[in-house]
This record gives structure tokens, sequence and C-alpha cells, in this order.
């Protein structure tokens, strides 16, 4: 599993941060369609799933909703911590493990950050 480094610019953007576990909480969908909808309305955007939320990052993970949102082009990272806490060290295809200093470089883009 590596860490990602995505470059980040000054663009109007978004990251949408998720801590819950989609198999726990029906509102998560919510989350992915409202990241889904902004990135379809030309922002580009991240999600980072962290603690349970990396549930949904593994390979074997039905979460459709993780699917449509890389399809839309969002960028999804997880948590390197959360994912060794959880023992997870297989990725779905979309999905890229990061520090969580991924927030810090996001705010010091400018990019509007909204935790869930």
């Amino acid at each position: 599993m590596q860490a990602a480094s995505l470059p980040l610019d000054s663009q109007c953007g978004y990251l949408l941060i998720e801590s819950r576990d989609p198999f726990e909480s029906n509102d998560v969908h919510y989350y992915y369609e409202l990241a889904r909808g902004l990135q379809e309305s030309g922002n580009r955007v991240t999600l980072l799933l962290v603690q349970n939320a990396v549930f949904a990052a593994r390979p074997s993970a039905q979460v459709p909703g993780v699917a449509a949102l890389a399809s839309a082009g969002v960028t999804i990272l997880a948590d390197d911590f959360s994912l060794k806490e959880r023992g997870i060290t297989k990725l779905r295809d979309a999905v890229h493990a990061a520090p969580i200093d991924v927030v810090v470089d996001h705010l010091e883009a400018g990019h509007k950050t909204l935790w869930h």
C-alpha cells in the first residue's frame, strides 16, 4: 500500500472527509451524492475516508457509491493510519492510501473542507 501524493493548486476545490462506515450509517450515501454533485458541477473534489469509513475502500466492499464517485472523477483517498488500525492492506482500484497530512495540504490550498 503506497501513500498518495497529489499536486494541489488554488483551483476551487472541495475536500470532503467521511468518517462513518457505510454499512452502519444510512446517511453516508448522501455525502457520496454531495461529492458527486460538486464534481459534476465543475468543481475539483477529493473524498477522504477516515476512521470506519475506510471499510468502503476494501476491494470486496459492496458500496456502489464509491464506484460512482470514481466514475465521476472524484479523487478518493483513505487515511493510512485508519487502514492500518483496521488491518486493511488491499484497496479498491479507485482508492489510494494517504496520510492525514493531506487535510493540511487542502486547507493551505484554500479548498473548502467538510467533515461528516
